[in-house]
């Protein structure tokens, strides 16, 4: 196959996951980003569109079409696996996320491989305290309307910019969660509009913050990200399953995303090389 057609299915698949899995209660699409790659080359486009998507627009154009698939299309899909059964649904994602990280350690080391992990291990202690926090907390519901879409767009955003907020968790104890995916499937401009507004608001302001930061000092920087993408993956891996049969399913679901995200690694690698 080409290899531009076949970066190109690359960056649809990754971007038909990110859309699918920022959807669904307890994932982050944020995390996905960073396990893809995708975060870096995000949040330079969002900051300098006019520098950066030259550099990115191949990457970004097959992207952006695999998100919106995934997002508005086969999200509805997987959320009818997670209905089924959360625990697969969640070791598929647990698997995907899993299988990125050795090589999300690798680039960071490379960066800066003199400088300490100790970043890692603060990120990695607080982001987790913060998501267990955040799990317990009691909220009160928000009526669906369009200052509560636009408040949705804002969290999803946020949870663009923060790997490891799952903007679909604190919706769901918002009561937002259910109209918002209800109007995003039917594709209800009254949903759509101020949920698309609250996101690009979102980015566009803290897009430029991300950015610096990584200009600056890169390599502590993606281990504190690092710290943030380990601490959400341990907090969405389940803690029990209902039987053994829930059980073999999700060691073949996690296996399956492991070595798909591993297979789509060395794919970019190798593609990268050539």
């Amino acid at each position: 196959m080409n290899k531009g057609l076949l970066k190109s299915l690359l960056y649809a698949v990754q971007g038909a996951i990110v859309g699918v899995g920022a959807i669904l209660p307890g994932v982050s699409g944020g995390v996905l980003c960073v396990a893809f790659g995708i975060y870096e080359p995000m949040m330079a486009v969002l900051t300098h569109p006019k520098k950066a998507l030259p550099k990115y627009g191949r990457m970004f154009v097959p992207f952006v079409i695999g998100w919106v698939v995934g997002f508005v299309f086969l999200a509805k899909g997987v959320e009818l696996l997670f209905r089924f059964s959360p625990t697969v649904a969640l070791m598929l994602f647990f698997g995907l996320i899993c299988g990125t990280i050795p090589e999300l350690i690798k680039t960071s080391e490379k960066s800066g491989p003199e400088k300490s992990w100790t970043p890692f291990v603060l990120s990695l202690s607080l982001a987790y305290l913060f998501f267990h926090l955040l799990e317990n907390a009691s909220m009160a519901t928000v009526a669906p309307s369009f200052g509560g879409f636009l408040f949705s767009g804002f969290l999803w955003g946020l949870s663009l910019i923060i790997p490891g907020l799952s903007s679909s968790t604190i919706l769901i104890f918002l009561g937002l969660y259910e109209p918002l995916t209800a109007g995003i499937g039917s594709l209800e401009f009254g949903v759509l509009l101020p949920f698309g507004i609250g996101i690009a608001a979102t980015a566009l302001l803290f897009a430029r913050l991300v950015t610096m930061l990584f200009e600056r000092c890169y390599a502590v920087v993606s281990r504190v990200i690092l710290g943030f993408v380990i601490a959400s993956s341990l907090k969405i891996l389940p803690s029990s399953f209902e039987c053994f049969g829930v059980l073999a399913v999700s060691l073949v679901c996690f296996a399956g995303g492991f070595a798909v995200a591993r297979a789509m690694d060395r794919t970019a690698s190798h593609t990268e090389k050539e």
